[in-house]
């Protein structure tokens, strides 16, 4: 009997689910809905360039490398190794 009522609950949760989740689906993807989401994204997404805008030009101010600047130099620092390493494997190919 135990068993049944375990059996019972299962079955209605997940019809309770089924509906539940379509429901919500077909809610997240009304227009009502993707409208003002859209535009709370965009503007947080321009509220974050500026931000991050200003923050890098601080950093500059300062003299310090921003995150650009960094990247810039991480970028020529790989490109040496990779030639080094291009060059080091030529060396051993002549070697031999």
């Amino acid at each position: 009997m135990n068993l049944n009522v375990w059996e019972q609950w299962k079955k209605g949760y997940y019809t309770w689910e089924a509906a539940t989740a379509q429901l919500i689906e077909q809610w997240i993807r009304s227009p009502l809905v993707l409208g003002p989401s859209g535009a709370m994204l965009s503007a947080m997404m321009k509220v974050k360039a500026k931000r991050n805008e200003k923050l890098a030009e601080t950093w500059g101010n300062l003299g310090l490398p921003t995150k650009r600047d960094q990247e810039r130099s991480l970028h020529l620092l790989n490109q040496l190794h990779s030639r080094i390493s291009d060059l080091e494997e030529r060396i051993e190919s002549l070697q031999k």
